[in-house]
């Protein structure tokens, strides 16, 4: 049974804090990887949430790699970000309030994964050429990116 399972058995669908790490993968043309999340159908930053035994950098590395296929090399840290307006009710009803730390990457390995069960598609795209179907959640955060704040942004 994976951690939220387990809290989830415990706690039913009251809120509970959930750490997200996910992360800003750039090519060597400075184009940025997103997935086309099978939950949603919309394009999104890889990432997800903390299992236990992980740390941030271990639970981005593994859910790039889940939803992308590719290893990543360096990370750094890009943001934090935690509060009222990171929390949300999940479609089955979960409640949660994440704390989510993204990093940047410019380093990895490994073959673009096409298609499985947590990606239909995965793309490099150009900043100035993103999909319109954007994971919305996602939006203010490759805003903050593109806009130029001090990093690491925590908010």
């Amino acid at each position: 049974m994976d951690y939220i399972s387990y809290l989830r058995s415990m706690v039913g669908h009251e809120k509970v804090i959930m750490v997200v790490a996910g992360v800003f993968v750039f090519d060597d043309q400075d184009r940025l990887l997103l997935h086309l999340r099978s939950d949603n159908e919309t394009w999104g930053l890889p990432g997800g949430y903390m299992e236990m035994g992980e740390t941030v950098s271990d639970t981005a590395r593994r859910e790039v790699s889940e939803e992308t296929g590719l290893r990543l090399g360096d990370l750094e840290l890009f943001s934090i970000y935690s509060g009222p307006g990171k929390e949300k009710t999940l479609g089955n009803g979960d409640q949660v309030a994440m704390v989510q730390i993204w990093f940047t990457c410019r380093e990895y390995s490994g073959e673009l994964i096409q298609e499985n069960e947590e990606s239909l598609d995965a793309r490099f795209f150009p900043l100035d050429e993103l999909p319109d179907q954007l994971f919305d959640s996602h939006v203010p955060i490759i805003a903050d990116y593109t806009n130029g704040k001090q990093r690491p942004i925590v908010d």
